[in-house]
């Protein structure tokens, strides 16, 4: 399952060590609320989206910042270049 896999990744690249993929809610914010994640965790996890599913983001696009709202929303946005 690709949201299980997203939250992995968030996990690993993040050296998340005490959260599970259970933990993580798909729907719940990643940035502020939610997973917490600030704008260092977020170039981190932009990079590793790039060396595993080739995707490359704008930092300042509304778009970037739409596809980083959730697990779900990153989930999305892979399913979505990879069917290209």
């Amino acid at each position: 399952m690709l949201e299980l896999e997203v939250k992995q990744l968030i996990i690993d690249v993040l050296q998340l060590e005490d959260i599970t993929p259970d933990d993580i809610d798909s729907g719940a914010p990643l940035f502020v609320e939610g997973l917490g994640l600030d704008s260092i965790d977020a170039l981190e996890l932009g990079v590793a989206l790039q060396k595993k599913y080739g995707i490359s983001l704008s930092a300042d696009s509304e778009d970037t910042r739409r596809h980083f709202a959730s697990v779900q929303a990153l989930a999305a946005m892979i399913a979505t270049h990879r069917k290209k």
